[in-house]
Protein backbone atom coordinates (compact mmCIF):
# COMPACT_ATOMS: atom_id res chain seq x y z
CA UNK A 1 0.00 0.00 0.00
CA UNK A 2 0.95 3.45 -0.96
CA UNK A 3 0.51 6.56 1.96
CA UNK A 4 1.32 9.47 0.64
CA UNK A 5 2.46 11.89 3.52
CA UNK A 6 3.97 15.88 3.48
CA UNK A 7 7.23 16.03 3.58
CA UNK A 8 9.83 16.59 3.08
CA UNK A 9 11.70 13.16 5.00
CA UNK A 10 11.70 13.93 8.77
CA UNK A 11 8.76 16.09 8.58
CA UNK A 12 6.80 15.70 11.90
CA UNK A 13 4.07 14.32 9.46
CA UNK A 14 6.60 11.85 8.62
CA UNK A 15 7.07 11.02 12.25
CA UNK A 16 3.27 10.89 12.38
CA UNK A 17 2.87 8.38 9.23
CA UNK A 18 5.46 6.34 10.19
CA UNK A 19 3.81 5.14 13.17
CA UNK A 20 0.36 4.50 12.10
CA UNK A 21 1.51 2.41 9.00
CA UNK A 22 4.66 0.85 9.98
CA UNK A 23 4.92 -1.53 7.45
CA UNK A 24 3.74 0.50 4.47
CA UNK A 25 5.73 2.31 1.59
CA UNK A 26 5.69 6.39 1.97
CA UNK A 27 5.71 8.80 -0.62
CA UNK A 28 6.62 12.32 0.15
CA UNK A 29 5.04 15.55 -0.94
CA UNK A 30 6.01 18.87 -1.32
CA UNK A 31 2.56 20.38 0.05
CA UNK A 32 -0.69 19.74 1.42
CA UNK A 33 -2.62 19.90 -2.64
CA UNK A 34 -0.20 17.40 -3.33
CA UNK A 35 -1.02 14.62 -0.58
CA UNK A 36 -4.74 15.09 -1.98
CA UNK A 37 -4.47 14.68 -5.19
CA UNK A 38 -1.71 11.36 -4.57
CA UNK A 39 -5.07 10.35 -3.13
CA UNK A 40 -7.77 11.66 -5.78
CA UNK A 41 -5.60 10.40 -8.93
CA UNK A 42 -5.02 6.94 -7.49
CA UNK A 43 -1.17 7.50 -7.23
CA UNK A 44 -1.65 7.29 -3.50
CA UNK A 45 -4.06 4.93 -1.85
CA UNK A 46 -4.05 7.33 1.37
CA UNK A 47 -2.10 10.29 2.95
CA UNK A 48 -1.46 11.59 6.13
CA UNK A 49 -1.51 15.50 6.37
CA UNK A 50 -1.85 17.78 9.62
CA UNK A 51 -4.67 18.96 10.87
CA UNK A 52 -4.57 21.16 13.54
CA UNK A 53 -1.75 22.44 16.14
CA UNK A 54 -2.76 22.92 19.60
CA UNK A 55 -0.87 26.17 19.78
CA UNK A 56 -1.26 27.59 15.89
CA UNK A 57 -4.70 26.42 15.57
CA UNK A 58 -6.15 24.63 12.50
CA UNK A 59 -4.34 24.17 9.16
CA UNK A 60 -6.63 25.87 6.94
CA UNK A 61 -5.74 24.28 3.49
CA UNK A 62 -6.35 20.88 4.45
CA UNK A 63 -9.77 21.89 5.98
CA UNK A 64 -10.09 23.73 2.31
CA UNK A 65 -9.14 20.66 -0.02
CA UNK A 66 -11.53 18.19 2.31
CA UNK A 67 -14.00 21.00 0.93
CA UNK A 68 -12.84 20.83 -2.68
CA UNK A 69 -12.60 17.13 -2.84
CA UNK A 70 -15.97 15.46 -1.54
CA UNK A 71 -14.86 12.14 -2.81
CA UNK A 72 -12.04 12.23 0.04
CA UNK A 73 -13.06 10.86 3.65
CA UNK A 74 -11.32 11.19 6.55
CA UNK A 75 -10.48 6.95 8.10
CA UNK A 76 -8.56 7.86 11.40
CA UNK A 77 -7.28 10.64 13.46
CA UNK A 78 -4.19 10.82 15.62
CA UNK A 79 -2.76 13.48 17.98
CA UNK A 80 1.37 13.16 18.68
CA UNK A 81 3.10 15.24 21.18
CA UNK A 82 5.59 17.88 19.32
CA UNK A 83 9.12 18.40 20.96
CA UNK A 84 11.27 20.91 19.14
CA UNK A 85 14.90 20.99 19.61
CA UNK A 86 17.71 23.46 18.18
CA UNK A 87 20.59 21.44 16.44
CA UNK A 88 23.79 22.54 14.91
CA UNK A 89 26.86 20.27 12.30
CA UNK A 90 28.46 18.45 14.29
CA UNK A 91 31.62 20.59 13.20
CA UNK A 92 30.28 23.66 14.97
CA UNK A 93 29.81 25.39 18.24
CA UNK A 94 26.57 26.62 19.29
CA UNK A 95 28.51 30.09 20.18
CA UNK A 96 29.33 30.59 16.63
CA UNK A 97 25.85 30.64 15.84
CA UNK A 98 24.51 33.88 13.25
CA UNK A 99 21.43 32.37 11.84
CA UNK A 100 18.38 29.88 13.29
CA UNK A 101 16.59 28.13 10.43
CA UNK A 102 12.83 26.71 10.80
CA UNK A 103 9.27 26.83 9.70
CA UNK A 104 7.77 29.98 10.73
CA UNK A 105 5.00 27.72 13.28
CA UNK A 106 8.13 25.96 14.87
CA UNK A 107 9.74 29.39 15.50
CA UNK A 108 6.36 30.72 16.21
CA UNK A 109 5.87 28.16 18.92
CA UNK A 110 9.95 28.41 20.61
CA UNK A 111 9.79 31.83 20.52
CA UNK A 112 10.15 32.66 24.12
CA UNK A 113 13.25 30.28 24.01
CA UNK A 114 15.04 31.45 21.77
CA UNK A 115 14.58 34.98 22.96
CA UNK A 116 15.82 34.65 26.00
CA UNK A 117 18.72 32.56 25.03
CA UNK A 118 19.73 33.61 21.42
CA UNK A 119 18.15 37.13 21.37
CA UNK A 120 20.95 38.51 18.92
CA UNK A 121 21.01 35.45 16.79
CA UNK A 122 19.06 36.22 13.08
CA UNK A 123 16.17 33.76 12.96
CA UNK A 124 14.88 33.07 9.22
CA UNK A 125 12.29 31.58 7.87
CA UNK A 126 12.90 27.69 6.56
CA UNK A 127 10.05 25.53 4.41
CA UNK A 128 9.79 23.23 6.77
CA UNK A 129 11.56 22.20 10.15
CA UNK A 130 13.27 19.05 8.01
CA UNK A 131 14.21 21.16 5.21
CA UNK A 132 16.05 23.62 7.80
CA UNK A 133 18.25 20.33 9.28
CA UNK A 134 19.14 19.03 5.98
CA UNK A 135 20.09 22.92 4.85
CA UNK A 136 22.01 23.06 8.20
CA UNK A 137 23.73 18.94 7.66
CA UNK A 138 24.60 20.33 3.83
CA UNK A 139 26.62 23.62 4.84
CA UNK A 140 29.05 23.51 7.58
CA UNK A 141 31.04 25.92 6.24
CA UNK A 142 28.02 28.42 7.64
CA UNK A 143 27.07 29.35 11.04
CA UNK A 144 23.89 28.33 10.94
CA UNK A 145 21.47 26.33 13.03
CA UNK A 146 18.07 24.70 13.22
CA UNK A 147 15.00 23.92 14.76
CA UNK A 148 13.51 20.45 14.16
CA UNK A 149 12.42 16.82 15.74
CA UNK A 150 14.85 14.08 16.27
CA UNK A 151 13.99 12.37 13.75
CA UNK A 152 15.73 14.92 11.65
CA UNK A 153 19.09 15.74 13.82
CA UNK A 154 19.20 12.07 13.57
CA UNK A 155 18.56 11.59 9.97
CA UNK A 156 21.01 14.19 9.24
CA UNK A 157 23.75 13.52 11.54
CA UNK A 158 23.17 16.86 13.67
CA UNK A 159 24.41 17.58 17.64
CA UNK A 160 21.25 18.54 19.42
CA UNK A 161 22.34 21.62 21.93
CA UNK A 162 18.84 22.45 23.32
CA UNK A 163 16.13 19.98 23.87
CA UNK A 164 12.14 20.43 24.41
CA UNK A 165 12.68 24.53 23.25
CA UNK A 166 8.86 24.46 22.87
CA UNK A 167 7.19 27.40 24.53
CA UNK A 168 4.22 25.32 25.89
CA UNK A 169 4.44 21.56 27.06
CA UNK A 170 0.74 21.02 26.06
CA UNK A 171 1.96 21.15 22.03
CA UNK A 172 0.04 18.61 20.27
CA UNK A 173 -0.54 18.80 16.33
CA UNK A 174 -3.54 16.75 15.31
CA UNK A 175 -3.26 15.10 11.92
CA UNK A 176 -5.64 12.93 9.83
CA UNK A 177 -5.41 9.94 7.54
CA UNK A 178 -7.43 10.50 4.22
CA UNK A 179 -8.85 8.27 1.36
CA UNK A 180 -11.88 7.38 -0.81
CA UNK A 181 -12.89 5.16 1.86
CA UNK A 182 -14.67 5.31 5.56
CA UNK A 183 -14.06 3.30 8.52
CA UNK A 184 -10.95 1.21 7.23
CA UNK A 185 -8.91 2.06 9.00
CA UNK A 186 -7.80 -0.25 12.53
CA UNK A 187 -4.27 -0.37 14.53
CA UNK A 188 -4.21 -2.49 17.69
CA UNK A 189 -0.39 -1.09 18.58
CA UNK A 190 -2.05 2.32 19.37
CA UNK A 191 -3.79 3.49 21.90
CA UNK A 192 -7.51 5.17 20.53
CA UNK A 193 -8.27 8.24 22.46
CA UNK A 194 -12.06 8.28 21.33
CA UNK A 195 -14.65 8.24 18.48
CA UNK A 196 -15.71 10.98 16.41
CA UNK A 197 -17.60 11.94 13.34
CA UNK A 198 -16.39 14.56 10.55
CA UNK A 199 -19.00 17.11 8.60
CA UNK A 200 -18.69 19.47 6.32
CA UNK A 201 -21.97 21.42 6.24
CA UNK A 202 -22.92 24.43 4.27
CA UNK A 203 -25.75 27.08 5.07
CA UNK A 204 -28.38 27.43 2.81
CA UNK A 205 -28.66 30.52 2.61
CA UNK A 206 -27.44 33.59 4.49
CA UNK A 207 -30.28 34.60 6.92
CA UNK A 208 -30.83 35.34 10.65
CA UNK A 209 -30.96 32.08 13.01
CA UNK A 210 -29.23 30.00 10.07
CA UNK A 211 -26.71 28.69 12.05
CA UNK A 212 -28.39 28.41 14.87
CA UNK A 213 -30.75 26.04 13.16
CA UNK A 214 -28.33 23.80 11.87
CA UNK A 215 -26.83 23.81 15.34
CA UNK A 216 -30.30 22.43 16.98
CA UNK A 217 -30.33 19.46 14.58
CA UNK A 218 -26.93 18.18 16.88
CA UNK A 219 -28.54 19.85 20.52
CA UNK A 220 -32.31 18.35 20.62
CA UNK A 221 -30.75 15.05 19.88
CA UNK A 222 -27.98 15.33 22.93
CA UNK A 223 -25.31 14.77 20.50
CA UNK A 224 -21.99 16.31 21.94
CA UNK A 225 -19.90 18.97 18.97
CA UNK A 226 -16.17 18.46 19.97
CA UNK A 227 -15.60 21.43 17.20
CA UNK A 228 -17.07 23.66 14.71
CA UNK A 229 -15.41 26.04 12.73
CA UNK A 230 -15.87 28.00 9.73
CA UNK A 231 -14.20 29.03 6.50
CA UNK A 232 -14.85 30.86 3.74
CA UNK A 233 -15.98 29.62 0.55
CA UNK A 234 -13.79 32.20 -1.54
CA UNK A 235 -17.61 33.62 -3.46
CA UNK A 236 -17.65 36.56 -1.49
CA UNK A 237 -17.11 38.09 2.55
CA UNK A 238 -20.18 36.55 4.61
CA UNK A 239 -19.89 33.08 2.86
CA UNK A 240 -18.96 30.39 4.73
CA UNK A 241 -18.73 26.46 5.29
CA UNK A 242 -18.25 24.46 8.86
CA UNK A 243 -16.38 21.79 9.95
CA UNK A 244 -17.89 19.85 12.66
CA UNK A 245 -17.20 17.48 14.62
CA UNK A 246 -19.63 15.06 16.75
CA UNK A 247 -17.77 13.02 19.69
CA UNK A 248 -18.85 9.48 20.75
CA UNK A 249 -19.44 6.24 19.53
CA UNK A 250 -21.76 6.05 15.93
CA UNK A 251 -25.15 5.39 16.65
CA UNK A 252 -27.26 4.57 13.23
CA UNK A 253 -30.40 5.49 13.90
CA UNK A 254 -29.28 9.05 15.74
CA UNK A 255 -26.62 10.21 13.22
CA UNK A 256 -28.53 9.13 9.95
CA UNK A 257 -31.54 10.77 11.15
CA UNK A 258 -29.83 14.25 11.85
CA UNK A 259 -28.02 14.13 8.49
CA UNK A 260 -31.37 13.63 7.05
CA UNK A 261 -32.86 16.57 9.08
CA UNK A 262 -29.96 18.74 7.58
CA UNK A 263 -30.24 18.26 4.40
CA UNK A 264 -34.40 19.13 4.88
CA UNK A 265 -33.33 22.26 5.49
CA UNK A 266 -31.83 22.40 2.73
CA UNK A 267 -28.01 22.52 4.25
CA UNK A 268 -25.72 20.83 1.71
CA UNK A 269 -24.09 18.24 3.95
CA UNK A 270 -20.70 15.93 3.20
CA UNK A 271 -20.18 13.68 5.50
CA UNK A 272 -16.35 12.86 6.09
CA UNK A 273 -16.78 9.56 8.18
CA UNK A 274 -16.90 7.91 11.72
CA UNK A 275 -13.41 7.33 12.76
CA UNK A 276 -10.99 6.66 15.61
CA UNK A 277 -8.99 9.11 17.04
CA UNK A 278 -5.50 7.50 18.09
CA UNK A 279 -2.16 8.45 20.06
CA UNK A 280 0.97 9.04 18.59
CA UNK A 281 4.60 8.99 20.40
CA UNK A 282 6.89 12.32 20.04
Amino acid sequence: MKIAFLGPQASFTQLAATQLFRNEELLPQANILDCFMAVENGEADKAVVPLENSIEGTVSMTLDYLYKTPSIKIEAEAVMPIAHHLMIHPENSIHEIERIYSHPQALAQSFHFLDSHYKEISKQDFSSTAAAAKYVSENKDLKIAAVANQFAANLYGLNVVNRNIQDFEQNHTRFIVISKQQNSYQNENLEVLGEKSGLLITLPEDHAGGLHQVLSVFAWRKMNLSKIESRTLKTGLGNYFFYINVAGKWEPILHKNALAELKSINAAVDFLGNYNEFLLES
